[in-house]
C-alpha cells in the first residue's frame, strides 16, 4: 500500500532539508504518459546514513545521486526510492515517465468531447506529488520549485509562479513564455516559488480560455475550458477576489508573495477546490452554464475566499503533519464568510454558513467515527479520511466561538504574529494558541483541551422554570466545555416572533444561572445560541417548540430561523420528534423561508426524511403533501426567481404520484411552465433523472436529451439517468461499467453511483446488496483510493432500511479492512441505524 507514516516522516525531516526542485515536464509525448526530469538538491544532518525518496512512475529510465547512477531495479522499490551514504550536501536526478490519469490524482488528463480539445492539471495534494515528479512527499520537507514545461505551441500553461520575462513567440505562448520551440513545441520556463509544500505543487496545461485583471499589483487570472468560456463569470470572481485580497492584506498583516494569482476551474475535479499556491484549481461545476440560485453563487464566492486564505493558511505558513490540517481547513472556512459578510455583497453569509458547513460539521461529529478537531493522525491514508465535516465545519464553527471568548481585535492580532513568526515554514497547533493567549491576555490551554482536543458536539438548552443554561453532552464525548453565548426571548406578536431581549453570558459546566432572565415573563420562544456564536445543538424548552414547530417562519431574522430549523433537524435525526412532524413543519415553513440557502437545506432534510425516516406506507402521503406545497409556492406570481428554482428543483426531487410526475414530464416537454421559470440544460436533466427514477422515462427519452447536450456534462447526467432507471438491464450495465470495469474516469463513475440506489426500487436492487458487500472490499487492491472511496460510498444499498443491511454492514466491518473503507462503513451503518430508529418512533 502506498503511504508514509508519521514516524518516517518525522524521522525524515530530521535527518534531511530539502533546498529546492528542478522539475522539467514533457507534456507533448502522447496520451498516456508525460516525460518527468527532476533534479533535488538537499542537505543531510547525518551524512552516511540512508533515507528514501518518493516517485509512482510507468517507466523510470535513471536514477543518479551525487553523480553516481544507482541500479533502478535495485534503488526502486515500489513508489520509493532508497538513498545510501548520503553526503552532507545532496543532488538526486531521476528521470522516468509518468502516467497520465483518469482518477483526478497526480496530472489528470481530460478529452473534451465538445471539440477535442486536451486539458491538463495537477493535484498533488495529499500525498500524489510523486506521481508527477521525484520528491520528498510530507508538508514539513519545503523547497523552492523551479518548473519548465515542454508543451504543444498552442496551449496555455499556468504554474504556481510566474512564467519567466521573456518575448512571446506565436499563438498561444501566454504572457512571459519563453519560445524555444523549433515548430510544434514550446518551452515554459517559470520563475522560483517560495518554500512550499510538495502537496502545493501546480501545473496545468491546454488550450484553456482565460480572462485576465489586475488589482493592487497582482495579475488576476480566471481559466476554463474553450466550450465553457462564453459561462466564465470572470466579473463576479473577480470581485470577489479582489475584495478578499484587501481584506487579507488588511488583517494578517502579511502580503501575498507572488507578483500573480491564477484562478483555473477544471474538469473532473475531485472536490471543490484545491489551494495551490498562485494557480488554485476549482471543480468547473463552479462555472455555471445553467441557471442558478443566489445560493450557490454565495458557495463559489465562499470557495474562491476560502482557497484565498489558504494562501497564509497553508502556504506560506503550513503544518507539519496531517493531524494538526485544521490549521489550514477550519481557518480557510471561518475566513470565507467572514470576508463575505464584511467587503462583498453576500452580507448573508454567516446564514449560509450555519446551514451548510456547520451542519455538515453536526452531522460528522455524531457519527461512530467522529475524531478530535486536532488529531494523531498515523499516516498518510489515515489522513485523508480527516478531511470531513469536523475539520471544516466543526472546527470553523469552533473558531468562531474563539472570536467570541477573546474578541476579534486580539484574534487578528493573534494571527499576524503567527504569520510574521512562522512564515515560510511549518507550524504546530501549540504555536497558534501560544501567539493567540499572547494577544488576548487569555490562557487558551484549557479551551484547547476542550474544543480542539475532544470529540462530540455539547447540547445546550434553556430551563425556564430556572432561568438556567443547560448543557448536556454524550456518554461516549462527555466533554462539557465553556461557551460564550447570547440568549435570545421572542415574543409572538401581530404573527412575528420579535425579539424581546438578549443576554450575552459565557457557560461553564452543566448548568449556567441566568439572572437577567428570572423576571417572571415567561417568552414564546427562548433561543439558546441566538445569534450562533457557539458550536453546539441546541434544544427548546416545551413552550419554544411549539412555537417553533408552528412558527419558525415567523422569525424576522434569517440567522436565527437557521438555528432554529437545525435544532428540529437534530431532533428528527435522533427519533425525538417524528419525521412527519418535521415534514409538516417545512410545509409549513417554506412559505416564510425567504433565504435560499436555508430554504435548500431544509427541502433537502425533508426529502431525507420523507425517504428514509417515514415507513413505506407513510411516505408517499407525506412526499404528495410537500410536493403539492412546493409546486404551489414555485408558481406564485410574485416568487424571487432564485426562491423559484429552490422550490422547483424541491418539487422535482420530491415528485412521486402520477399528477406530480405528469407536472414534471410537462415542464420538460414546455407546457404548464410557472411564469418567470427558464427550463434550461441543468434543470432539463434535473427532471428527466427524476422521472427516469420514477419509471415515467425510459432509455429513449435520456438519448434524446443526451444529443441535445452531448457534453462531459451532459454525459455524466445521462449516466445519473440510465443508472436511474428500475430496470434490471440499467442496474447490470451500471455495475459492469463500474465495478467489472476500470475504464471510466472519476467523474463517470460518480456520475453512475448518483443514480443507482433509489427509494422505490428496492425489488431490483436488493440482488445488489449481496454483490456490494462481496465485491467492494476487493475494490481496494486495485483502484485509486478516491475512484473506490466513491464507489463504496454511493454503492452501498441505503434504500434497505431494515436490520439485514445492518447485519451485512456487520459481517464485513469484522475483517480486515483499509481504513478508509472501514470509515465509509461505519459512517452508511450508523445511517442505517438512525433511519430504523426514526421508522420505529413513527409505528409507536
Amino acid at each position: 500500500m502506498r503511504q508514509l507514516t508519521r514516524p518516517e516522516a518525522a524521522a525524515r525531516a530530521a535527518l534531511l532539508t530539502v533546498d529546492r526542485y528542478d522539475v522539467t515536464l514533457n507534456v507533448t509525448r502522447g496520451a498516456d504518459v508525460f516525460g518527468s526530469t527532476t533534479r533535488i538538491r538537499f542537505s543531510c544532518a547525518e551524512p552516511g546514513s540512508s533515507s528514501f525518496a518518493e516517485l509512482l512512475a510507468a517507466h523510470v529510465e535513471s536514477i543518479t545521486l551525487n553523480g553516481r547512477p544507482l541500479d533502478v531495479a535495485d534503488a526502486l522499490a515500489g513508489h520509493r526510492i532508497r538513498l545510501d551514504g548520503l553526503g552532507a550536501d545532496n543532488e538526486l536526478v531521476v528521470v522516468a515517465d509518468c502516467a497520465y490519469s483518469r482518477s483526478g490524482e497526480g496530472l489528470h488528463r481530460f478529452v473534451d468531447p465538445a471539440d477535442g480539445e486536451v486539458y491538463l492539471y495537477s493535484q498533488t495534494f495529499l500525498y500524489d506529488a510523486q506521481q508527477l515528479f521525484a520528491c520528498f512527499d510530507q508538508p514539513d520537507l519545503k523547497a523552492r520549485f523551479a518548473l519548465t514545461v515542454h508543451a504543444p505551441a498552442e496551449w496555455e500553461v499556468v504554474a504556481n509562479a510566474a512564467p519567466v520575462a521573456a518575448h512571446v513567440g506565436g499563438a498561444g505562448g501566454g504572457p512571459g513564455a519563453v519560445d524555444a520551440d523549433t515548430g510544434a513545441v514550446r518551452t515554459h520556463v517559470f520563475a522560483d516559488t517560495p518554500p512550499l509544500s510538495t502537496y502545493l505543487f501546480a501545473v496545468a496545461a491546454g488550450r484553456y480560455a482565460v480572462a485576465r485583471e489586475e488589482h493592487d499589483g497582482i495579475a488576476l487570472g480566471a481559466y476554463c475550458r474553450r466550450s465553457l468560456a462564453r459561462h466564465l463569470d470572470a466579473d463576479e470572481i473577480f470581485t470577489v477576489t479582489k475584495a478578499s485580497f484587501d481584506y487579507y492584506h488588511r488583517h494578517f498583516g502579511l502580503r501575498y508573495p507572488l507578483p500573480k494569482y491564477d484562478q483555473l476551474f477544471v474538469p473532473e475535479f475531485n472536490a471543490g477546490a484545491m489551494e495551490n499556491l498562485g494557480a488554485v484549481t476549482f471543480n468547473e461545476s463552479f462555472v455555471f452554464r445553467s441557471q442558478v440560485t443566489e445560493s450557490e453563487r454565495l458557495t463559489r464566492a465562499s470557495v474562491i475566499a476560502h482557497e484565498m486564505a489558504h494562501m497564509w493558511f497553508g502556504d506560506i505558513v503550513t503544518m507539519r503533519w496531517w493531524g494538526d490540517l485544521w490549521l489550514n481547513e477550519s481557518f480557510a472556512t471561518y475566513m470565507a464568510p467572514a470576508v463575505l459578510t464584511a467587503a462583498t455583497r453576500f452580507t448573508n453569509a454567516w446564514t449560509h454558513f450555519a446551514t451548510s458547513d456547520k451542519t455538515r460539521g453536526y452531522r460528522a461529529d455524531q457519527q461512530p467515527t467522529t475524531h478530535p478537531i486536532s488529531t494523531d493522525v498515523g499516516d498518510t491514508d489515515a489522513a485523508l479520511t480527516n478531511f470531513d465535516g469536523i475539520s471544516y465545519g466543526k472546527g470553523a464553527g469552533v473558531l468562531r466561538q474563539l472570536v467570541a471568548w477573546v474578541g476579534e481585535d486580539a484574534f487578528y492580532a493573534g494571527l499576524r504574529s503567527y504569520f510574521a513568526r512562522h512564515a515560510y515554514a511549518n507550524a504546530s497547533l501549540d504555536d497558534l494558541l501560544g501567539e493567540l493567549s499572547a494577544a488576548s491576555g487569555r490562557d487558551l490551554r484549557r479551551w484547547a483541551d476542550q474544543w480542539v482536543g475532544s470529540a462530540g458536539v455539547n447540547t445546550l438548552g434553556y430551563d425556564a422554570h430556572a432561568a438556567v443554561v443547560v448543557q448536556t453532552a454524550p456518554a461516549d464525548h462527555p466533554t462539557l466545555r465553556d461557551h460564550r453565548i447570547r440568549v435570545g426571548r421572542y415574543d409572538l406578536t401581530g404573527g412575528v416572533l420579535r425579539r424581546r431581549d438578549q443576554v450575552e453570558l459565557d457557560v461553564a459546566g452543566a448548568r449556567t444561572s441566568v439572572p437577567e432572565l428570572a423576571d417572571g415573563r415567561p417568552a414564546h420562544l427562548v433561543l439558546v445560541n441566538d445569534d450562533d456564536l457557539t458550536y453546539t445543538r441546541t434544544a427548546f424548552d416545551e413552550c419554544s417548540l411549539r412555537t417553533v414547530l408552528a412558527h419558525v417562519g415567523a422569525l424576522p431574522d434569517p440567522l436565527a430561523r437557521a438555528v432554529c430549523w437545525a435544532a428540529l433537524w437534530e431532533l428528527a435525526r435522533d427519533a425525538a420528534l417524528p419525521a412527519a412532524e418535521y415534514v409538516d413543519a417545512v410545509v409549513r415553513g417554506a412559505r416564510g423561508e425567504s433565504e435560499v440557502a436555508t430554504l435548500g437545506g431544509l427541502l433537502a432534510n425533508a426529502q431525507h426524511a420523507v425517504d428514509r425516516y417515514l415507513p413505506p406506507a407513510a411516505s408517499p402521503a407525506a412526499a404528495d403533501c410537500l410536493a403539492a406545497e412546493l409546486l404551489d409556492l414555485a408558481g406564485q406570481p410574485d416568487v424571487e426567481s432564485s426562491r423559484q428554482l429552490a422550490l422547483v428543483r424541491g418539487f422535482a426531487a420530491t415528485a412521486r404520484s402520477a399528477e406530480h410526475l405528469a407536472v414534471v414530464a410537462g415542464w420538460l416537454a414546455g407546457s404548464g411552465v410557472p411564469a418567470g421559470l427558464v427550463v434550461d440544460t441543468d434543470l432539463r436533466w434535473q427532471l428527466l433523472v427524476r422521472l427516469a427514477a420514477r419509471g415515467a422515462a425510459g432509455e429513449t427519452a435520456v438519448a434524446d436529451e443526451l444529443r441535445r447536450d452531448d457534453t462531459s456534462s451532459g454525459r455524466r447526467w445521462a449516466a445519473t439517468a440510465h443508472a436511474a432507471l428500475p430496470t434490471p438491464g440499467a442496474k447490470a450495465r451500471v455495475w459492469a461499467d463500474v465495478i467489472a470495469s476500470d475504464a471510466l474516469s472519476n467523474d463517470m463513475v460518480r456520475g453512475n453511483v448518483d443514480g443507482f440506489w433509489q427509494p422505490g426500487q428496492d425489488d431490483v436492487c436488493r440482488p445488489y446488496a449481496d454483490r456490494y458487500f462481496a465485491g467492494v472490499p476487493g475494490l481496494w487492491a486495485s483502484r485509486p483510493v478516491e475512484i473506490a472511496t466513491e464507489i463504496s460510498r454511493g454503492l452501498y444499498p441505503w434504500t434497505l432500511i431494515e436490520q439485514a443491511t445492518v447485519d451485512r454492514t456487520d459481517v464485513v466491518l469484522a475483517g480486515d479492512l483499509p481504513h478508509a473503507l472501514r470509515r465509509v462503513l461505519l459512517e452508511q451503518r450508523a445511517e442505517v441505524v438512525r433511519a430504523l430508529s426514526a421508522r420505529a418512533a413513527v409505528a409507536g
